[in-house]
């Protein structure tokens, strides 16, 4: 009875060292305003005009990262983007891109009634070069799987991460969009998304 008493108090240690440990090694860092979130084209991507490679790029992505370094399966994500915030950036401004623009956020992504894309990570795998993050991905409304590939870096007080991923806008109930100067803007369903985020160590405990 003694013995099993003592082992019990053992493995509280073990696990409570184990716990003590973690919370040293993991951080969490706030994403910076320099981080960047788009959505590129191909030649008949998404508001591909005549032909060309395009860039919908977010002015607002806030969001969290805890990271740990020694044991990175423990790490998580969270990002989260305003949808309003969304702004076709190539080929350069104009009032038609501007119409666009707005039809992408009324008719496409309908901001009024889904006003953010966030993605919730689940689980974190170190891979070679980086890690694979997979999570949730929720966009008007539905709520879809992706698997990332995550490149990071950075020291103890700033961290970098860079990856893309691809999905079909009809997963999500997204019916592919045709408008423009002559019908010219025309909608892929599988679109692109890449990002570089910063994020900086937060001072809370």
């Amino acid at each position: 009875m003694e013995m099993n008493i003592a082992a019990t108090g053992w493995l509280a240690l073990l696990a409570g060292g184990s716990a003590v440990a973690h919370a040293q090694s993991a951080a969490t860092y706030l994403l910076s305003p320099r981080s960047r979130f788009e959505v590129a084209t191909t030649k008949s991507g998404f508001f591909s005009f005549v032909g060309h490679e395009h860039v919908i790029r977010a002015r607002s992505v806030s969001g969290h990262v805890v990271y740990d370094r020694a044991d990175p399966a423990r790490s998580s994500v969270e990002i989260v983007v305003k949808a309003d915030s969304l702004e076709v950036m190539t080929p350069p401004d104009t009032a038609e891109i501007r119409k666009v623009t707005a039809a992408m956020r009324t008719d496409v992504l309908d901001v009024a009634h889904y006003p953010e894309i966030r993605f919730v990570s689940r689980t974190v795998a170190p891979i070679p070069g980086g890690l694979r993050v997979r999570g949730d991905l929720v966009l008007v409304g539905q709520t879809r799987e992706v698997s990332v590939e995550v490149h990071v870096e950075g020291g103890a007080d700033t961290l970098r991460a860079t990856g893309t991923f691809s999905v079909d806008q009809s997963t999500f109930g997204i019916h592919p969009y045709r408008g423009g100067p002559g019908g010219l803007v025309r909608v892929a369903n599988r679109v692109t998304f890449r990002f570089e985020a910063v994020a900086l160590r937060s001072s809370a405990p």
